[in-house]
Order: C-alpha cells, then structure tokens, then sequence
C-alpha cells in the first residue's frame, strides 16, 4: 500500500527541468498510495544520495542534481516502523559489491523470523521492508542470483525497486503493482506503481511527450535496465503465501479479526485488496467495511481511499448492517 515511481534516462534528450518536474509530478501523484515519508534515491558524483523525510510527498521539494541519469522513489503508508524516525523510511541504503538504494511497495511478514534463522545483523530499522536489503547484502553481490535469494526468502506481498551506484535500474516483481513505459524516441524509462498514477502525474507536466510503449513485466520476473538502456531479464519463484494465513487470527492493535472471513469471496485471488483487508485493523477500520464496499462495486481506488482515511470519507458511505 506504498508506491514506487522513477526513471532512467538513458538517452539524454530531455532537459534537465523537464526530468525535475517528472520527479516532483510522480511523488506528488503517488501520494494516493502513501502519504507518510517520501523520498528518492539517484547518483551524484559517483555517489549513491538518499533523500527521505517523514512527510507526505507534496510537502517536499524533490531536487536532482543536472545530469541525473536514473532516479528511484517511493512514497510510504506506514504498517511497520514509525515513519517519524526517519532512518524507518524508503528508500534504504545497501552494500553489495556496490552501493544500492532499495524500495517496496507490499508487506512482509517473516523479517524477524529470517533475521533469527540466518543470524542475520540487527538493526534499529524497525520497518519490514529492510530485511531484503540485508538479505542482499548477505549475497555479497547485486546480481540476479542476489535478487532472486531474497525473493524467495521473503513471504508477503512485495514489489522491489533498486538503484545501483552505475545507474542500474533493476526490479523484482511480486504480487504489488508496477507500470513501466519506455520513450524509445527519448531513450527514456518511467515507472509507477499504477497506470492510474503515471497519467496523473503526466498530466503535471507543461511539456508534450512522444509516444511510448509499455514494458510488460510479470508476477516472478527480474528486470534490470542498465544506464545504457538494455533490458535484461530472469526470473525467481514465486512462493505460494495464502496457505499460511488460512484459518489463523490476526491482532493489529486492539482490532482482531479471522482472516478466511475477512477475504470477500469475489476478489480471493487480487492480493491488493487481500492486503488492504490485511491492514484495515492498523487504521482502525473493519475489514468487513472494505468487503462491504467490494461487494457494491466501488473501485479499487475508492476503497484505498477510504482506507488511507477513512474521516474523509465518511460523509460519503453510508455502510449499511450486515
């Protein structure tokens, strides 16, 4: 329920002010999934910079350094960590062989468990999203294989970005959504979470843009964009999660509530709305709100809303008894 957003220009056609409204136009439109922490991750002078601060995207001024190739972002809405500590917050900074800056947009559920299992460093980030650095780091190398390890390790719902040091774009792709297009005639690369928040954020942008294509990229694969622009691909298992949830009660706080029940019968196989179920009790809302509102056709992003705040919306829905 974050979102993830960037670019890599490859080509070196766009101006740099265009590429620094791209950047502030994708945070700001990637907000609707997110609006605890912001931030991003690209080079300068050969050094890996990380800018993140506890506030919603809009609040920040995202600047990029001329000649920035290849920028990776994220806007947060926090389940783990609180956001207010700031070392909480996406991107994260790893060391493989090189630097890297990692982000996800999911839940995982086994990071303390792996931590435990593979004697894995402790560390004050609080927040689940870390372990996949570490597990990376444990590799020694970013490569595909490193990638792939963490991948499989981790159980829950992710989709992981990561820049390298070079400029290297790579992507693990798991159940959470990701939409990448590509400006051949720019040699540009942009990615968001949803097409939903591509157009939006497109649509801030005073400048025409040639057409693109869209880049498909699956459920287990690996992509790697490389600073020249060359696709690479591989792919990873994907492991099979809901049989570990069924039949279990979940506690968030004071809220508890039987999973298998909670899973609106039409939509068991769309793991966003399985995690917007999931989270409901972090924000104080019934999940049976959220299977309410699938049933009677409201969209996906209507039922994001309501969750992210639910005060806002409550003029509108009227939840009838059940």
């Amino acid at each position: 329920m974050c979102a993830l957003f960037g670019f890599l220009d490859y080509g070196r056609r766009v101006p740099w002010h265009i590429l620094q409204k791209l950047v502030q136009a994708l945070a700001n439109a990637s907000e609707v999934r997110g609006h605890h922490a912001a931030g991003i991750a690209y080079n300068k002078d050969d050094v890996l910079t990380i800018f993140k601060r506890p506030k919603p995207a809009h609040k920040l001024h995202f600047r990029i350094p001329h000649g920035t190739a290849a920028v990776m972002g994220h806007t947060r809405l926090t389940t783990q960590g609180n956001q207010k500590f700031n070392y909480n917050n996406h991107p994260f900074r790893g060391h493989a062989a090189t630097d890297f800056a990692l982000a996800h947009n999911g839940v995982l559920y086994n990071d303390d468990q792996l931590r435990r299992q593979l004697n894995l460093p402790d560390t004050q980030i609080e927040t689940d999203s870390y372990i996949a650095v570490q597990l990376i780091e444990s590799q020694k190398e970013l490569t595909f294989d490193s990638m792939r390890y963490a991948a499989e390790k981790v159980r829950g719902y992710f989709t992981f970005t990561i820049l390298d040091r070079q400029d290297n774009l790579y992507f693990a792709k798991g159940d959470s959504p990701l939409y990448l297009i590509h400006f051949p005639s720019l040699g540009l690369y942009v990615y968001s979470s949803t097409k939903e928040i591509m157009a939006a954020a497109f649509k801030q942008i005073p400048a025409q843009f040639p057409k693109y294509e869209v880049i498909p990229i699956s459920d287990g694969e690996l992509l790697r964009i490389a600073l020249n622009g060359k696709i690479t691909r591989s792919s990873y298992t994907v492991q099979d999660d809901y049989s570990i949830y069924s039949n279990r009660w979940y506690g968030f706080g004071s809220s508890f509530y039987n999973w298998e029940k909670a899973v609106p019968t039409n939509c068991s196989d769309d793991s966003d709305y399985l995690i917007m179920i999931e989270l409901a009790g972090y924000y104080g809302v019934d999940p049976e709100d959220i299977r309410y509102m699938r049933e009677m056709g409201y969209s996906y992003d209507e039922i994001e809303g309501f969750l992210c705040d639910p005060e806002s919306y409550g003029a509108e829905l009227a939840f009838a008894e059940l």
